[in-house]
């Protein structure tokens, strides 16, 4: 009853119904909890919690110290869809990681020590949407079939790494990309990048910051947004030719003309051959008149 004498209304006590079962009795220690989300953020945690609710839909463990993902234990939380691990220690280990999250959506690693992404990484990771891995500054290398089982992947952000290349199939084959951070990287602009800043240009792609999405290398290219740098590329590699272009077409030319000298040294033989056979012929047809 009210303090009035009547009752309270219905939607009032479910809201203080939920309001009371929001706080978790069964949360990790030094996390906070309320319905299917836990949250341990700056915890200056050294390692994974034990003891989250297996129900748990959202986990942060943002701002801690936690080097190691345990896949058996992240396998147990069938039904998360949301981790946040960004400002952490993690390293190059997560293969094979994240092999039990398949509704996981979003994911946040930015700001750790990772320093390659393989097949392995995020390849069962299969309602993946979300995907942020910049501000990892040893991050120099990500296989071209990193993303290949991340189909539904529509924001990606490798920013402010270490990368200075990236193969065009790598991103080129996610259907349903929208937004990728490529900003304050490494990239060295050479004839080997020219397909990918190509497919930049043309793609329907956002590329956010993108006047900070410039070649480190080479010196003649440093500071220059991709746009420049395709016209640039496409005079230098596909107009000029190089030592070894040079070298490749002497040999195609001494080979041709190799192959004429041969080829007219039989003919003439051919010829002598033809000549002397039709003058016996003829030789031998008068000797049979006379």
């Amino acid at each position: 009853m009210s303090p009035l004498g009547a009752p309270w209304p219905l939607s009032l006590v479910i809201l203080l119904g939920m309001g009371v079962a929001s706080e978790r009795i069964d949360c990790p220690s030094r996390c906070s909890c309320r319905y299917l989300g836990v949250n341990c953020t700056g915890q200056q945690l050294q390692e994974f919690p034990a003891a989250i609710p297996l129900d748990t839909r959202q986990l942060i463990l943002a701002a801690n110290n936690v080097s190691y993902l345990p896949a058996v234990e992240l396998s147990f939380l069938a039904d998360l869809v949301y981790l946040d691990c960004r400002k952490n220690l993690l390293g190059d280990d997560l293969d094979f990681t994240f092999i039990g999250l398949a509704k996981l959506v979003y994911l946040d690693l930015s700001f750790n020590n990772l320093t390659q992404v393989t097949f392995s990484t995020f390849s069962h990771l299969l309602s993946l949407v979300v995907l942020k891995i910049a501000d990892n500054p040893n991050l120099v290398a990500i296989e071209k079939d990193a993303f290949a089982n991340n189909t539904w992947l529509r924001h990606l952000d490798v920013s402010r790494t270490g990368l200075t290349f990236l193969d065009t199939s790598t991103v080129q084959d996610l259907p349903n990309l929208r937004f990728l951070g490529l900003s304050d990287n490494l990239w060295h602009c050479n004839c080997s990048f020219l397909d990918f800043i190509t497919w930049m240009t043309e793609s329907n792609v956002r590329f956010p910051d993108a006047a900070n999405i410039t070649c480190y290398t080479p010196a003649g290219l440093r500071a220059l947004k991709m746009s420049a740098a395709e016209a640039q590329l496409r005079f230098d590699c596909l107009t000029q030719l190089h030592k070894q272009d040079y070298i490749f077409l002497c040999l195609i030319g001494f080979c041709i003309f190799f192959a004429g000298v041969v080829a007219a040294w039989l003919a003439g033989i051919c010829a002598v051959i033809y000549k002397v056979h039709t003058s016996k012929g003829e030789e031998e047809a008068e000797y049979k008149d006379t």
